[in-house]
Protein backbone atom coordinates (compact mmCIF):
# COMPACT_ATOMS: atom_id res chain seq x y z
CA UNK A 1 0.00 0.00 0.00
CA UNK A 2 1.33 3.28 -1.15
CA UNK A 3 1.79 5.71 1.30
CA UNK A 4 3.99 8.58 2.99
CA UNK A 5 6.68 7.41 5.27
CA UNK A 6 9.18 8.27 8.21
CA UNK A 7 12.06 6.10 9.29
CA UNK A 8 13.49 8.76 10.87
CA UNK A 9 12.83 12.07 13.42
CA UNK A 10 13.57 15.43 11.77
CA UNK A 11 12.12 18.18 9.32
CA UNK A 12 9.74 17.26 6.03
CA UNK A 13 12.74 16.47 4.31
CA UNK A 14 12.69 12.96 6.28
CA UNK A 15 9.55 11.91 4.63
CA UNK A 16 9.12 9.61 1.60
CA UNK A 17 6.78 7.59 -0.36
CA UNK A 18 7.24 4.30 -0.17
CA UNK A 19 5.02 0.60 0.62
CA UNK A 20 3.49 -0.55 3.88
CA UNK A 21 1.51 -3.21 4.53
CA UNK A 22 -2.05 -2.19 5.80
CA UNK A 23 -2.99 -3.52 9.34
CA UNK A 24 -5.47 -6.22 9.49
CA UNK A 25 -8.67 -5.05 11.21
CA UNK A 26 -10.35 -6.33 14.66
CA UNK A 27 -14.15 -7.13 14.93
CA UNK A 28 -14.60 -2.90 15.73
CA UNK A 29 -12.44 -1.46 13.08
CA UNK A 30 -13.34 -0.42 9.53
CA UNK A 31 -10.74 -0.66 6.56
CA UNK A 32 -11.35 3.39 5.28
CA UNK A 33 -10.15 4.54 1.11
CA UNK A 34 -8.57 7.56 2.25
CA UNK A 35 -9.44 10.53 -0.15
CA UNK A 36 -8.04 13.47 1.84
CA UNK A 37 -5.96 14.58 4.62
CA UNK A 38 -5.60 17.92 6.83
CA UNK A 39 -2.63 18.35 8.41
CA UNK A 40 -1.60 19.73 11.65
CA UNK A 41 1.12 21.64 13.44
CA UNK A 42 1.21 17.93 15.51
CA UNK A 43 2.02 16.17 12.47
CA UNK A 44 5.53 17.94 12.40
CA UNK A 45 6.40 17.64 16.45
CA UNK A 46 5.61 14.20 15.56
CA UNK A 47 7.86 13.91 12.65
CA UNK A 48 10.88 15.97 13.86
CA UNK A 49 10.36 13.56 17.10
CA UNK A 50 9.59 16.62 19.37
CA UNK A 51 6.38 14.67 21.04
CA UNK A 52 7.66 11.28 22.14
CA UNK A 53 6.92 11.83 25.50
CA UNK A 54 3.74 12.21 24.94
CA UNK A 55 2.72 10.50 21.95
CA UNK A 56 5.49 7.86 21.55
CA UNK A 57 6.14 6.25 17.95
CA UNK A 58 7.63 3.51 16.62
CA UNK A 59 9.79 3.97 13.10
CA UNK A 60 9.00 3.30 10.84
CA UNK A 61 6.06 5.62 10.67
CA UNK A 62 3.30 6.92 8.44
CA UNK A 63 2.05 10.90 9.47
CA UNK A 64 -1.21 11.85 9.45
CA UNK A 65 -4.61 12.33 11.61
CA UNK A 66 -7.13 14.22 9.75
CA UNK A 67 -8.95 12.27 7.22
CA UNK A 68 -12.00 11.59 5.26
CA UNK A 69 -12.54 8.86 2.61
CA UNK A 70 -15.43 6.04 1.94
CA UNK A 71 -15.70 2.74 3.52
CA UNK A 72 -14.27 -0.25 2.56
CA UNK A 73 -15.14 -2.91 4.71
CA UNK A 74 -16.44 -2.77 8.33
CA UNK A 75 -15.57 -5.60 11.29
CA UNK A 76 -18.30 -7.52 13.06
CA UNK A 77 -18.93 -5.11 15.71
CA UNK A 78 -18.90 -2.05 13.43
CA UNK A 79 -22.80 -2.75 11.91
CA UNK A 80 -23.79 1.11 12.56
CA UNK A 81 -21.18 1.50 8.76
CA UNK A 82 -21.81 0.05 5.82
CA UNK A 83 -19.13 -0.15 2.39
CA UNK A 84 -19.40 3.19 1.01
CA UNK A 85 -20.38 5.10 3.72
CA UNK A 86 -18.45 8.22 3.35
CA UNK A 87 -16.94 9.23 6.17
CA UNK A 88 -14.33 12.00 8.42
CA UNK A 89 -12.34 10.38 11.46
CA UNK A 90 -9.05 11.47 13.29
CA UNK A 91 -6.67 8.26 14.53
CA UNK A 92 -4.70 8.08 17.22
CA UNK A 93 -1.19 10.58 16.83
CA UNK A 94 0.31 7.84 18.19
CA UNK A 95 -0.79 5.69 15.55
CA UNK A 96 -0.76 8.23 12.18
CA UNK A 97 -1.58 6.36 9.04
CA UNK A 98 -3.71 9.11 7.24
CA UNK A 99 -1.15 9.53 5.01
CA UNK A 100 -1.84 6.25 2.90
CA UNK A 101 -4.33 4.73 0.58
CA UNK A 102 -6.06 3.20 3.05
CA UNK A 103 -6.30 3.63 7.26
CA UNK A 104 -7.72 0.87 9.48
CA UNK A 105 -9.46 2.68 12.47
CA UNK A 106 -12.01 2.27 15.17
CA UNK A 107 -15.18 2.22 13.86
CA UNK A 108 -16.33 4.70 16.53
CA UNK A 109 -13.56 7.55 15.53
CA UNK A 110 -15.52 8.42 12.69
CA UNK A 111 -19.02 9.85 11.40
CA UNK A 112 -20.34 9.90 8.07
CA UNK A 113 -20.18 12.83 6.44
CA UNK A 114 -22.64 15.53 4.94
CA UNK A 115 -23.48 14.62 1.10
CA UNK A 116 -22.90 17.89 0.38
CA UNK A 117 -19.64 18.08 1.83
CA UNK A 118 -16.60 17.59 -0.47
CA UNK A 119 -13.60 15.50 1.15
CA UNK A 120 -11.67 18.15 1.15
CA UNK A 121 -13.80 19.88 3.56
CA UNK A 122 -14.50 17.20 5.68
CA UNK A 123 -10.72 16.38 6.25
CA UNK A 124 -10.29 20.00 7.51
CA UNK A 125 -12.58 19.28 10.18
CA UNK A 126 -11.68 16.72 13.03
CA UNK A 127 -8.80 18.86 14.78
CA UNK A 128 -9.35 22.70 13.64
CA UNK A 129 -12.75 22.41 14.42
CA UNK A 130 -13.02 20.75 17.79
CA UNK A 131 -9.96 22.43 19.13
CA UNK A 132 -11.05 25.86 18.18
CA UNK A 133 -14.44 24.38 19.86
CA UNK A 134 -12.94 23.03 23.06
CA UNK A 135 -10.83 26.11 23.76
CA UNK A 136 -13.32 28.66 23.48
CA UNK A 137 -16.40 26.61 25.26
CA UNK A 138 -14.99 23.82 27.50
CA UNK A 139 -11.79 25.65 28.62
CA UNK A 140 -12.24 29.27 28.05
CA UNK A 141 -15.89 29.69 29.11
CA UNK A 142 -16.85 31.84 26.67
CA UNK A 143 -20.26 33.93 27.02
CA UNK A 144 -22.69 36.01 24.73
CA UNK A 145 -21.13 39.31 24.57
CA UNK A 146 -17.81 39.05 25.88
CA UNK A 147 -14.85 39.79 24.03
CA UNK A 148 -11.75 37.55 23.01
CA UNK A 149 -8.70 37.70 20.77
CA UNK A 150 -7.73 35.09 18.35
CA UNK A 151 -4.13 34.79 17.39
CA UNK A 152 -3.22 33.74 14.16
CA UNK A 153 -6.92 34.01 12.88
CA UNK A 154 -6.68 33.06 9.55
CA UNK A 155 -5.10 29.82 10.38
CA UNK A 156 -6.62 26.39 10.86
CA UNK A 157 -8.22 26.83 14.23
CA UNK A 158 -7.85 30.39 14.51
CA UNK A 159 -10.46 30.61 11.31
CA UNK A 160 -12.95 27.87 12.64
CA UNK A 161 -12.30 30.12 16.00
CA UNK A 162 -13.64 33.33 14.48
CA UNK A 163 -16.72 31.77 13.32
CA UNK A 164 -17.60 29.71 16.59
CA UNK A 165 -16.88 32.66 18.93
CA UNK A 166 -19.04 35.58 16.50
CA UNK A 167 -22.31 32.81 16.31
CA UNK A 168 -21.68 32.20 20.38
CA UNK A 169 -22.65 35.89 20.23
CA UNK A 170 -19.03 37.57 21.53
CA UNK A 171 -17.49 40.72 19.92
CA UNK A 172 -14.13 39.05 18.09
CA UNK A 173 -10.77 40.72 17.87
CA UNK A 174 -8.65 39.08 15.62
CA UNK A 175 -4.94 38.98 14.72
CA UNK A 176 -3.27 38.52 11.57
CA UNK A 177 -1.14 39.85 8.42
CA UNK A 178 -2.78 42.76 6.18
CA UNK A 179 -3.18 40.07 3.62
CA UNK A 180 -5.88 38.13 5.53
CA UNK A 181 -7.79 41.14 6.88
CA UNK A 182 -10.60 40.61 4.35
CA UNK A 183 -11.03 36.90 4.86
CA UNK A 184 -11.08 37.06 8.70
CA UNK A 185 -13.69 39.73 8.84
CA UNK A 186 -15.69 37.69 6.41
CA UNK A 187 -15.56 34.67 8.79
CA UNK A 188 -16.70 37.09 11.55
CA UNK A 189 -14.12 39.05 13.39
CA UNK A 190 -15.36 42.51 14.98
CA UNK A 191 -11.38 44.10 14.38
CA UNK A 192 -8.66 42.88 12.84
CA UNK A 193 -4.81 43.54 14.27
CA UNK A 194 -1.75 43.31 12.00
CA UNK A 195 0.77 41.76 13.88
CA UNK A 196 3.41 43.13 12.14
CA UNK A 197 2.41 46.99 12.08
CA UNK A 198 0.30 46.95 15.38
CA UNK A 199 0.75 46.05 18.94
CA UNK A 200 -2.10 44.10 20.10
CA UNK A 201 -1.02 44.42 23.78
CA UNK A 202 -2.28 47.84 23.97
CA UNK A 203 -5.93 45.96 24.24
CA UNK A 204 -7.75 45.80 27.21
CA UNK A 205 -10.74 43.85 29.45
CA UNK A 206 -10.27 41.20 26.76
CA UNK A 207 -11.80 38.28 28.50
CA UNK A 208 -10.53 35.20 26.79
CA UNK A 209 -7.29 35.08 24.69
CA UNK A 210 -6.99 32.17 22.39
CA UNK A 211 -3.23 31.55 22.03
CA UNK A 212 -1.94 29.55 19.14
CA UNK A 213 1.56 30.96 18.72
CA UNK A 214 3.47 30.93 22.30
CA UNK A 215 6.70 32.67 22.72
CA UNK A 216 6.20 36.56 23.12
CA UNK A 217 2.64 36.66 21.77
CA UNK A 218 1.55 34.37 24.79
CA UNK A 219 4.01 36.35 27.13
CA UNK A 220 2.01 39.95 25.86
CA UNK A 221 -1.47 38.40 26.05
CA UNK A 222 -1.21 38.28 29.86
CA UNK A 223 -1.45 42.17 29.69
CA UNK A 224 -4.29 42.95 27.52
CA UNK A 225 -7.21 40.52 30.12
CA UNK A 226 -9.39 42.21 32.26
CA UNK A 227 -10.89 41.19 35.26
CA UNK A 228 -11.95 37.62 35.10
CA UNK A 229 -9.58 37.12 31.75
CA UNK A 230 -8.44 33.84 30.97
CA UNK A 231 -6.30 32.56 28.49
CA UNK A 232 -6.49 29.14 26.52
CA UNK A 233 -3.43 28.41 24.34
CA UNK A 234 -2.95 25.54 22.14
CA UNK A 235 0.88 25.21 22.32
CA UNK A 236 1.96 25.98 26.11
CA UNK A 237 1.11 22.52 28.27
CA UNK A 238 3.09 24.37 31.27
CA UNK A 239 1.19 27.70 30.97
CA UNK A 240 -0.28 28.31 34.70
CA UNK A 241 -2.32 31.07 36.02
CA UNK A 242 -1.14 34.56 36.83
CA UNK A 243 -2.52 37.40 38.61
CA UNK A 244 -5.79 36.36 38.96
CA UNK A 245 -6.13 35.08 35.73
CA UNK A 246 -6.69 31.65 34.47
CA UNK A 247 -4.25 30.04 32.25
CA UNK A 248 -4.84 26.84 30.76
CA UNK A 249 -3.34 24.52 27.78
CA UNK A 250 -5.59 22.42 25.14
CA UNK A 251 -4.99 19.28 25.17
CA UNK A 252 -7.75 18.01 22.06
CA UNK A 253 -8.41 14.09 21.91
CA UNK A 254 -11.79 13.92 20.86
CA UNK A 255 -12.82 14.78 17.68
CA UNK A 256 -16.24 12.85 17.09
CA UNK A 257 -17.57 14.74 20.06
CA UNK A 258 -16.96 17.99 18.13
CA UNK A 259 -17.99 17.47 14.14
CA UNK A 260 -21.81 16.61 14.50
CA UNK A 261 -21.88 20.03 15.67
CA UNK A 262 -19.34 21.31 12.53
CA UNK A 263 -21.80 19.05 10.04
CA UNK A 264 -24.95 21.60 11.47
CA UNK A 265 -22.92 24.54 10.94
CA UNK A 266 -22.16 23.82 7.84
CA UNK A 267 -25.05 22.08 6.16
CA UNK A 268 -27.19 25.13 7.40
CA UNK A 269 -24.21 27.71 5.70
CA UNK A 270 -22.77 28.78 8.77
CA UNK A 271 -19.36 27.22 8.73
CA UNK A 272 -16.80 28.56 5.95
CA UNK A 273 -14.09 25.66 5.65
CA UNK A 274 -10.41 27.59 5.02
CA UNK A 275 -8.26 25.69 2.48
CA UNK A 276 -4.50 26.63 1.67
CA UNK A 277 -2.95 24.61 -0.60
CA UNK A 278 -3.91 21.19 -2.56
CA UNK A 279 -0.83 18.37 -2.95
CA UNK A 280 -1.26 15.58 -3.82
CA UNK A 281 0.60 12.43 -2.12
CA UNK A 282 3.68 12.32 -4.19
CA UNK A 283 3.95 15.84 -2.91
CA UNK A 284 3.32 15.01 0.99
CA UNK A 285 6.77 16.62 1.72
CA UNK A 286 6.15 19.90 0.12
CA UNK A 287 2.80 19.75 2.07
CA UNK A 288 4.32 19.83 5.01
CA UNK A 289 6.96 22.45 3.90
CA UNK A 290 4.11 24.21 3.84
CA UNK A 291 2.69 23.64 6.66
CA UNK A 292 5.66 24.72 8.70
CA UNK A 293 5.82 28.34 6.72
CA UNK A 294 3.19 29.12 9.40
CA UNK A 295 1.91 31.47 6.87
CA UNK A 296 -0.62 28.89 5.84
CA UNK A 297 -4.99 30.11 5.67
CA UNK A 298 -6.63 27.45 7.18
CA UNK A 299 -5.72 23.85 6.21
CA UNK A 300 -3.30 22.36 3.72
CA UNK A 301 -5.03 18.99 2.28
CA UNK A 302 -3.21 16.19 0.88
CA UNK A 303 -5.47 14.97 -2.15
CA UNK A 304 -5.03 10.86 -1.58
CA UNK A 305 -7.50 9.84 -3.76
CA UNK A 306 -7.54 10.30 -7.14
Amino acid sequence: MKAAIIHAFGGPEVVTIGAVTPRIPQADEIVVRVEAVALNPLDLKIVAGYMQQVFPIELPYVPGTDFSGVVESVGAEASHLKAGDRVVGRTQPGAGGALAKQVVINAGSVLVMPEAMSFEQGAALPTAFGTASQALFDIGALKQGETVLIHAAAGGVGSMAVQLAHAAGARVIATGSVRNHELVRSLGADQVIDYRTQDFSQLRDIDLVLDTIGADTLEKSWSVLGRGGRIATTVEFGIAARDGHAGTSVFFADAVRFLPEAFRMFAQGRLQIVTDTIFKLDEARSALERLATGHARGKVIVRVGQ
